[in-house]
């Protein structure tokens, strides 16, 4: 059974770090793309950054370049959003994805992903 796990969601304050993880099963993240996305309240989704099968494509949002870092674990098909510089906009659900389609294009587009997790609350503020 394909599932994605989110975890290490939470309250931080602006100007602070967090580290999210997405845990994979029933699949390899060798063999897929995966996304990072978020949703705030009273807005659509957004993608936030994303790295291919092989790991040689990542992508970062405008928003988020320079402050925000996509990384896996081979060994514990484990993927990582390690954020810093927190700002109360990026309070939201932050959830991740995987697509088999096209797993060695890296995309921020949400309807490109076929798998999704149930998403951790994120919320900066003071």
């Amino acid at each position: 059974q394909v599932q994605l796990v989110e975890s290490g969601g939470g309250l931080v304050q602006p100007g602070g770090s967090l580290r999210l993880s997405c845990t994979a099963s029933g699949f390899s993240l060798d063999d897929v793309a995966i996304g990072w996305f978020r949703q705030a309240p009273g807005r659509g989704r957004e993608g936030v950054s994303c790295i291919s099968s092989s790991d040689d494509a990542t992508d970062y949002a405008d928003a988020v370049k320079g402050r925000f870092t996509i990384t896996k674990d081979r060994f514990e098909n484990r993927m990582y959003l390690e954020m810093f510089r927190l700002s109360p906009e990026g309070t939201a659900v932050y959830s991740c994805a995987a697509t088999l389609i096209n797993p060695m294009v890296c995309t921020l587009t949400s309807s490109d992903y076929d798998y999704w997790g149930q998403g951790t609350q994120v919320t900066v503020s003071s």
